[in-house]
């Protein structure tokens, strides 16, 4: 039962996004990129530095309204449905963020991006990250949306709800905003039961980053609501392994990291990619600004 109320509440805020989406611009650009089996979704919005945006699990681009317009005013925003989600058939392949860390390079290049700053949340901050791992020298920036480095991130209460989803959800869920929103975009929306049983196999898979954290060579970015699914010694220890939250900043900022932790007020992992906040948050970062009125421009 718990595992469905955390479903649908995502469902929830998914249908608030989608319902935003029903007037949004169209796309300069979309299409499919064949990406190692898997037949990628994209649109491209906007002009200027390529900035590749990827949504949470059991969403799809619109997931980013109304975000998406405002980061397309300075940016050619890349936005890809993943892995069996929206637009992107499921196919046969294990849902992987080793194997979409892979794809999403074979997109870039496709698209013309031999370097793009990167913007994920959730399922997507997953993905980014085993992009700026498996091909650091394609990734620009890197900003991580309500995402950790390891499975004990989570609440504890949390895994057994994870290892719980499955097809078995699929009829309860029919009613749901998602199972509509999906069934709407999919290629083969009969999929719903088999998407929900990937996902179930993907998140009962235990994983640990940490030393590939250390790894990232790239400015880093991490937002969380301040009532995100991650606890907060997970979203600490992050931020220090990237080198933050060491020592002291110094009067002249000299002993600043160059990456940076932010906290969102009000926010749950399950509403952060409506929130206000979010965009005016990540852009001074990816647009290279520093100090404490973000105005100089950064390296």
């Amino acid at each position: 039962m718990k595992t469905m109320l955390t479903i649908l509440s995502l469902a929830t805020a998914v249908h608030a996004a989608s319902a935003m989406a029903q007037t949004r611009q169209a796309p300069a650009r979309s299409g499919h990129v064949a990406a190692n089996g898997v037949n990628y979704y994209y649109e491209i919005h906007g002009k200027g530095e390529p900035l590749l945006l990827l949504h949470g699990g059991l969403g799809s681009i619109e997931l980013f309204e109304p975000g998406l317009p405002e980061l397309a005013k300075s940016r050619r925003v890349i936005a890809v449905d993943l892995h069996g989600h929206g637009r992107t058939e499921l196919g046969e392949r294990p849902i992987s963020l080793i194997d979409m860390g892979d794809d999403m390079a074979v997109i870039l290049k496709s698209l013309g991006a031999s370097q793009a700053d990167v913007l994920g949340y959730s399922l997507g901050g997953g993905v980014g990250f085993r992009l700026a791992v498996q091909h650091p020298a394609m990734v620009r920036r890197l900003v991580l949306v309500s995402a950790g480095f390891s499975q004990d991130g989570f609440y504890p209460e949390l895994l057994p709800m994870q290892a719980r989803v499955g097809a078995a959800m699929a009829e309860q869920m029919k009613d749901s905003p998602m199972y509509k929103s999906y069934v709407a975009r999919a290629p083969k929306p009969e999929d719903f039961p088999r998407l929900l049983d990937r996902m179930g196999e993907f998140m009962r898979q235990p994983y640990d980053w940490s030393e590939d954290v250390k790894k990232l060579q790239m400015p880093v970015m991490l937002v969380y609501g301040d009532s995100d699914m991650f606890r907060p010694e997970h979203i600490v220890r992050f931020y220090q392994l990237l080198g933050g939250g060491l020592r002291d900043a110094g009067w002249q900022r000299e002993h600043m990291s160059r990456n940076r932790l932010a906290i969102l007020p009000d926010g749950t992992h399950y509403d952060m990619f409506l929130a206000p906040a979010l965009v005016p948050t990540v852009l001074p970062f990816l647009d290279g600004k520093k100090g404490s009125a973000q105005g100089a421009k950064g390296s």
